[in-house]
């Protein structure tokens, strides 16, 4: 459990890295982020059984 965990939040911080490095304007990118961000969430929050 602790594992998945630990590959959700590594991944996680990897697309939002690859975010950081496409060509889109800024209001784009932030959107990303939050979607990305909230998703990363969700999973986590299903790997500690909350939901």
């Amino acid at each position: 459990m602790l594992i998945s965990a630990l590959v959700t939040f590594l991944v996680v911080i990897l697309i939002l890295y690859l975010i950081n490095l496409l060509p889109l304007d800024g209001r784009a990118k932030q959107i990303c982020r939050v979607v990305v961000i909230v998703l990363g969430v969700i999973s986590l929050l299903r790997f500690i059984a909350v939901i």
